[in-house]
């Protein structure tokens, strides 16, 4: 691992395709509800990655700044911007600031998992509400802990299996973690690549938030707005620091 952790050159490389996803009809669905979000308001995206989001948001209007811990990630972004104009800091998300005062703070794509700890999840609440103006909005996309679908006494789940990539989560249920370990085979070459996580539940979420000044305005299955329920596997959030 480098000083870009995880998420080094050759991950941001293809970050777009094997991770976040590229279908525009989806892209369009996160840009049109984070653009309502933060209205009139400047955005900023914490790990703002390879710009994935943060660029069609851009695009369509809205102001955004970002933060990013690796360099090689915004290196990718900076290939795919037409004017350099996008502003991000290297840095922690915990702990990092950006000049600026923001109606919507947001954190998508499951990357709330990577703060491997409870005080790490906690700290990026606080940093998000510092950052937001009165009335402001922090929003977190991120899959509800699947550990309902691990049969009792197990602890493994296998999320990929093809010709190319074998995946599979291990939990430990005990202390809230998961490491995703990867095997990508080309030909008779194997490449492994094992990421520590985080789990949170939605309602310890909704503690972090409340510890930042922060209360819970919606909680949805999905981009769509569709209702969330106990079948439901991810949440998108979004809670509110108080007008005055």
């Amino acid at each position: 691992m480098n000083d870009d952790g995880y998420f080094g050159a050759k991950v941001a490389r293809t970050y777009d395709q094997d991770h976040g996803g590229n279908d525009p009809i989806v892209i369009d669905r996160v840009v049109a509800c984070l653009k309502e979000l933060a209205g009139t308001g400047e955005a900023l995206e914490f790990a703002i990655g390879t710009g994935r989001i943060a660029l069609p948001l851009s695009a369509s209007g809205c102001k955004v700044k970002g933060i990013e811990l690796s360099n090689a990630m915004v290196a990718e972004l900076r290939k795919k911007e037409t004017d350099g104009s996008l502003q991000v800091e290297i840095g922690d998300m915990v702990s990092a600031r950006i000049p600026g005062a923001f109606s919507l703070v947001y954190l998508v794509f499951n990357t709330i998992d990577n703060l491997v700890t409870q005080e790490a999840q906690t700290a990026c609440f606080e940093n998000a509400a510092r950052h937001l103006v009165p009335g402001g909005r922090f929003l977190i996309e991120t899959r509800v802990p699947p550990v309902q679908r691990i049969p009792f006494g197990q602890t493994t789940l296998a999320f990929a299996c093809d010709e190319k990539h074998i995946g599979v989560d291990e939990f430990d249920l005990v202390n809230q973690t998961y490491t995703s370990n990867h095997v990508w085979m080309t030909g008779d070459r194997h490449e492994f690549l094992s990421i520590p996580f985080r789990y949170a539940w939605p309602s310890e979420m909704d503690l972090m938030a409340k510890l930042a000044g922060l209360e819970l305005e919606y909680r949805w299955a999905d981009w769509d707005r569709s209702p969330f329920d106990h079948l439901s596997a991810s949440h998108i959030s979004v809670w509110r620091k108080a007008d005055v």
